[in-house]
């Protein structure tokens, strides 16, 4: 074990702080054994087909081959604001608040989309009202990607997916999705599918008061005067 200690830190602290450790680094171990897993898959389906998105802030048609640019690997998430939908799923926006200021980041590596089904205005004045600014975002309305790869139900009901595309050699393939989505939950748990790209549920994690029963993000909140 590691020598640093904190400020006034009991033995008793140190000592269950320690198995802590040793969990920790387990889930580090099998964190990595997951990703080896992943990247180790072999190739997924072809692309059902060449969709026709339409680019959020310009209105331009894009086909979805070209939302790869110059990179091989293309992550899409499919944001819940359908246009049946009142306002925007908070849950979404709170991951793409975040990610927003990834993508400068993300970039240099892959290709990055956001897709949801409301016509362009609709999702432009949404991401305008949040301030994303980078965030490359598309609708997929008059298309069946959402229905495709699963950032919808039977019933056109949205549902928050992340999938992942490779182009190699000029085919494009689905390379893997989010997928725990549709496995049942271990009780007390919720799907917990995208947990690995929603910041706000990491840093929780980390505190004494952990997610909590109840606390779900919202598009906006009260301030209460004291």
């Amino acid at each position: 074990m590691h020598t640093t200690r904190f400020p006034n830190e009991s033995p008793e602290y140190r000592r269950a702080r320690n198995d802590l450790l040793e969990a920790e680094r387990e889930l580090r171990r099998q964190t990595e054994r997951v990703a080896e897993q992943r990247r180790s898959l072999p190739p997924g389906g072809a692309l059902a087909q060449d969709y026709l998105f339409h680019e959020v802030r310009t209105g331009k048609p894009v086909r979805f081959s070209e939302l790869f640019g110059d990179k091989e690997t293309l992550a899409v998430y499919s944001f819940m604001y359908g246009p049946e939908m009142k306002a925007a799923c908070p849950s979404c926006t709170s991951i793409l608040d975040s990610l927003d200021g990834a993508v400068v980041h993300l970039e240099q590596r892959i290709a990055l989309a956001v897709v949801a089904k409301s016509p362009p205005e609709r999702i432009r004045a949404h991401a305008d009202l949040r301030g994303w600014t980078r965030l490359p975002l598309y609708s997929s309305n008059g298309t069946t990607y959402n229905h495709d790869y699963h950032g919808e139900d039977e019933n056109a009901k949205q549902i928050p997916n992340m999938n992942v595309f490779t182009r190699r050699d000029g085919a494009i393939r689905h390379f893997t999705s989010s997928e725990l989505l549709f496995e049942p939950s271990d009780p007390g748990q919720n799907t917990r599918h995208v947990d690995s790209i929603w910041p706000l549920w990491n840093v929780l994690d980390m505190t004494s008061e952990g997610r909590g029963s109840t606390f779900q993000p919202r598009l906006s909140y009260e301030v209460v005067a004291k």
